[in-house]
């Protein structure tokens, strides 16, 4: 007789702790290089595509260079952000150029994330550069982002991940993500919601505060981590002042804006503010 467990088993989740598995260790400081608006984006006014890629990695080498564990590839240029449909290929040939640059370059782990919430193209780049993992900012539900109604994306990109081979790609994915209104799914407590991030195969959660550079409550963060029993992250407002306070709750940070000139996040990483961060962390 068959003792094959009756029901969904998390099959799509590839064994062990993704943030160990990918970076070596726990407590993983993660860089945002943030890419200069690329072609075909409103902001782009035609300059060379070298400058962007010098641009995406100096700043990957600003990040590595003085201490963080890796890098996210993002095109935070390309404001305002499109629905994951209305993003042309020219910004995954674009994307998938830098990110191999700075992965070739450094020999450090990558991730992906292609705003907005586009987990087909993040992961055809990840797996055209090699990248461990891809951001989701909406992986299950739905909610009202800047760019209108967001679905969940974990239908999709779950299947073309098996399609294209690469099930060792991790899913980084936000829960009650940043820049976006929940009430849609306000009769559910963010918990399930969280919940539903695991179910739907996630390797990894990460808590936001309500926008770029906010800092999320700490009992906010406390509660996601709690709900998930996943390795946890927080991708907003990570700055020299909390960051140890988060990191005794937390499996790792995703930090940019705080590591910027001038604190600013379209500005190039300063690699004295990284040396600091990392410093200040005893590292």
């Amino acid at each position: 007789m068959s003792t094959q467990p009756i029901g969904p088993q998390p099959i799509g989740q590839v064994g062990g702790d993704a943030i160990t598995a990918i970076f070596g260790r726990s407590k993983a400081i993660i860089g945002v290089v943030h890419l200069l608006p690329l072609p075909g984006s409103p902001r782009f006014d035609g300059e060379a595509v070298e400058a962007i890629y010098a641009r995406g990695l100096n700043d990957a080498i600003a990040y590595l260079a003085n201490g963080c564990d890796g890098v996210i590839v993002e095109n935070h240029g390309d404001v305002p952000f499109a629905k994951p449909d209305d993003i042309g290929p020219e910004t995954a040939a674009h994307m998938s150029v830098v990110a191999d640059r700075i992965r070739r370059e450094l020999g450090k782990p990558i991730g992906i994330n292609v705003l907005a919430n586009a987990s087909i193209p993040a992961l055809a780049i990840a797996s055209a550069s090699g990248a461990a993992f891809v951001r989701v900012n909406q992986w299950a539900n739905a909610y009202v982002a800047n760019e209108g109604f967001i679905e969940g994306e974990a239908a999709r990109a779950m299947r073309y991940r098996a399609q294209l081979r690469a099930k060792g790609i991790r899913i980084f994915a936000d829960a009650h993500v940043k820049h976006g209104a929940h009430a849609i799914v306000a009769d559910r407590p963010v918990e399930e919601q969280v919940k539903d991030l695991v179910f739907f195969d996630a390797d990894a959660v990460i808590a936001t505060g309500q926008r770029t550079g906010h800092a999320a409550d700490l009992s906010y963060i406390r509660m996601i981590k709690e709900a998930s029993g996943l390795p946890t992250l927080v991708g907003s407002g990570v700055t020299p002042e909390n960051a140890r306070d988060i990191l005794d709750i937390v499996d790792g940070v995703i930090v940019a804006s705080s590591l910027k000139h001038d604190g600013v996040w379209w500005n190039p990483v300063e690699p004295e503010r990284v040396k600091r961060f990392i410093a200040g962390l005893g590292r």
